[in-house]
């Protein structure tokens, strides 16, 4: 199956030395759910590398993103979580941006449009684009403007075309899945207006490395930014990033604002561009140790999950997450140990998960087996998962949170 190549130089600066550090062999694509355990599967090279030019971490092979994204199984209105934080950052996006009604909108892998519901309840024009056929249908369903296609230049050109420039466009936990970088920040560029705004949302690599996020590596997570990455990658285009500040979508993320022009800079940049500096966020050494500390959480989580009785449905997983999925492979956590995984993504019931060959299902199904332990894989929603278990279904037993850092075992 010819769908992957490896890169030889670097997808942002083209310079030829790049440095692998962190193998974790051959895993699945982690969204391709199977509902036939018959199935052949297929399995791609995982690899971090780092380029000693620009600094950035990404990984090695490239997945073609046909296969990847085309058909999806991540609907974000699922969590309660994201929807919440869509309120704010409409309000985030409107305190920085040109004050007006009249202003249009335009999210760049929109989803099925969660993020966009803030802005068309408060009069503005909006337009999504996403490549997911089905997830856009789902948008389409819910009266929210959206279109199928990979953003790229070349879209950008017809995009412009057809519904003009935009004031204020944002793409959320997408630019770190694109291989066409370059493509998808000059098209952004040309479709923004002058005085426009652009926001973009990314898991952050000082999250990542303080944390020990190595399930944030799959195969759709192409790169992993720090500010000092994103800002070297932005100037390319005569992009400019004013101001900085965390997310709480996947466990820690960043919101870079930037315009086509230099304005003031919030004092939010020098902090982070000191913390950089300070804890050697983009030093190789940083991250050899990352990845020497994710084989060490391997075995810690390994025996921590022996220690659980061994009894029939004694334990269930929460959360079939995309991150999950490099967590139960990398850890070789197969459906011997977890029999099956609660989701609220109905898209992803009665599916198996990938390489480990998981049972997904309903939480009200899975928890007629009344389990004494969970083990919230979907771990950056662990406050909202404990809150569904506890006052939804009436849970009283324990909990296994296996990351950030080491994993451990906790009443409540």
């Amino acid at each position: 199956m010819n769908t992957s190549h490896y890169i030889a130089s670097c997808r942002i600066c083209q310079n030829k030395t790049l440095v692998p550090f962190f193998d974790l062999g051959h895993h699945p694509l982690a969204n391709s759910l199977i509902k036939n355990l018959d199935k052949k599967e297929f399995f791609f090279p995982l690899c971090l590398c780092w380029c000693n030019a620009c600094k950035v971490v990404q990984l090695n092979y490239t997945v073609d993103p046909k296969i990847l994204f085309s058909n999806y199984f991540w609907v974000t209105g699922t969590s309660q979580t994201a929807k919440d934080f869509s309120f704010k950052f409409y309000q985030k996006l409107i305190k920085r941006s040109v004050n007006s009604s009249k202003n249009f909108v335009l999210e760049i892998a929109s989803n099925d449009g969660t993020f966009l519901r803030p802005f068309i309840k408060n009069g503005y024009k909006v337009m999504g684009v996403d490549p997911a056929k089905n997830v856009v249908e789902i948008a389409q369903k819910n009266n929210i403007p959206t279109i199928c296609g990979f953003w790229n230049k070349s879209f950008a050109i017809k995009f412009k075309k057809k519904y003009g420039l935009a004031q204020i466009i944002f793409a959320r936990n997408v630019l770190p899945h694109v291989n066409d970088i370059h493509g998808f920040i000059d098209g952004a560029v040309y479709c923004l207006s002058d005085d426009g705004i652009l926001a973009i949302e990314a898991h952050y690599a000082g999250n990542i490395l303080d944390g020990l996020h190595y399930d944030s590596i799959y195969h759709e997570h192409l790169f992993y930014f720090t500010l000092k990455s994103l800002e070297g990658l932005f100037n390319k285009f005569n992009l400019f990033i004013f101001d900085i500040e965390p997310s709480p979508i996947s466990g820690g993320a960043i919101i870079v604002y930037a315009k086509k022009k230099k304005v003031a800079e919030n004092n939010n940049l020098k902090k982070y561009r000191n913390y950089e500096l300070k804890n050697k966020i983009n030093s190789f050494l940083s991250w050899k140790k990352f990845a020497n500390n994710a084989f060490r959480h391997k075995k810690e989580l390994i025996n921590l999950m022996k220690n659980i009785p061994n009894k029939e449905n004694n334990l269930i997983g929460w959360g079939a997450s995309a991150r999950s999925s490099t967590l139960l492979n990398f850890c070789k956590i197969d459906s011997k140990i977890i029999p099956v995984i609660a989701d609220q993504n109905f898209l992803k019931h009665k599916h198996f998960t990938a390489g480990s060959h998981i049972l997904i299902d309903s939480p009200d199904s899975v928890m007629k087996r009344k389990p004494k332990f969970v083990i919230i894989l979907a771990w950056n929603f662990t406050k909202e998962i404990i809150g569904i278990l506890k006052n939804k279904y009436k849970y009283s037993g324990k909990y296994i949170i296996p990351l950030p850092n080491k994993p451990k075992i906790q009443l409540k």
